[in-house]
């Protein structure tokens, strides 16, 4: 049977309010800024589309991004997807002029994966304690979860989410308890490596088939500001014929941001899907994108 240490579910009130409504509000522009590309949006439409003051909207995300939106929107495109692709020869030679021996290592994260035994995974988690809490992030309100071997979830969450019910589906008997200020601190972390003077390896624990642990794995791999496609990471496993499975290990990864299954995409350089929403895979690709460029051009 579940396990709950209370019975209520956690209140995002622990979410920053004015962080979570200002990306609200980035979302919402990159969705527009994504689905009207091709007719090159300026700044005034993109800014009444989110119900703000050109200034406060182009102040908003900048301060998110690093660039303007009509700079970040050149990251969204096709062709800017494809020749990202391009340069990525393999998973682990990338050529240097697009950035990634420098500034993209400054935000590389040290992960470090195990995979549960068949006979834990059998279990559910029986006799687990996992302690969870819920987190501002730049891409949003984020579910944290960790054990004593590492962590086990980290789901990005809309408000009328049940965030025990994500992790009840993958660790059905574990014991959860709510630990706000554990979690908070690995947040910080996850998110803002660079205010780490010595950042730590981060411990992760998943519960997934051989196959699926190859696949994180590989892309543990994928350097940041970095894209990949399906077919790409299905012969990095020597397994060229698998991309469709591929596809499934990557929709089922249960850690997002640090098993960075966004950086895959598809190979004509659409996006493709992403398990919490396309509009936040663009939002983390242009993210990342944007923060190598603004390195780049210093």
């Amino acid at each position: 049977m579940n396990t709950v240490a209370h019975a209520m579910e956690p209140s995002p009130a622990g979410i920053g309010e004015g962080d979570a409504r200002d990306y609200e509000r980035i979302a919402r522009a990159i969705e527009y800024l994504w689905h009207h590309a091709a007719a090159q949006p300026d700044l005034a439409a993109v800014a009444r589309h989110v119900h703000l003051s050109e200034h406060h909207f182009q102040r908003l995300f900048t301060r998110w991004a690093g660039v303007s939106p009509k700079r970040f929107l050149q990251y969204l495109t096709v062709e800017h997807a494809k020749s990202r692709l391009g340069q990525t020869l393999n998973l682990l030679t990338l050529t240097a002029d697009v950035g990634l021996s420098g500034p993209g290592r400054l935000h590389d994260l040290f992960v470090t994966l195990e995979g549960m035994s068949p006979g834990e995974m059998r279990t559910g988690g029986a006799g687990l304690i996992l302690r969870f809490g819920i987190h501002s992030s730049p891409f949003g309100p984020c579910l944290i979860a960790v054990s004593p071997r590492g962590i086990c979830a980290l789901h990005f969450v809309e408000h009328q989410a049940s965030p025990l019910a994500l992790l009840r589906r993958d660790w059905p008997h574990a014991t959860l308890e709510p630990d706000a200020a554990g979690t908070a601190r690995l947040a910080r972390r996850i998110f803002d490596p660079l205010a780490a003077r010595r950042p730590q390896p981060l411990a992760l624990l998943v519960s997934g088939t051989n196959f699926q642990i190859q696949v994180w794995r590989a892309l543990l791999r994928l350097p940041f500001g970095s894209v990949a496609s399906y077919r790409t990471i299905a012969e990095e496993l020597g397994r060229p014929s698998a991309a469709r499975a591929v596809g499934n290990a990557i929709g089922a990864n249960p850690i997002a941001w640090l098993i960075p299954c966004h950086r895959v995409i598809r190979a004509g350089g659409t996006f493709g899907p992403y398990r919490w929403g396309e509009s936040r895979k663009a939002a983390l690709l242009g993210w990342e994108a944007a923060q190598i460029g603004a390195h780049t051009c210093e």
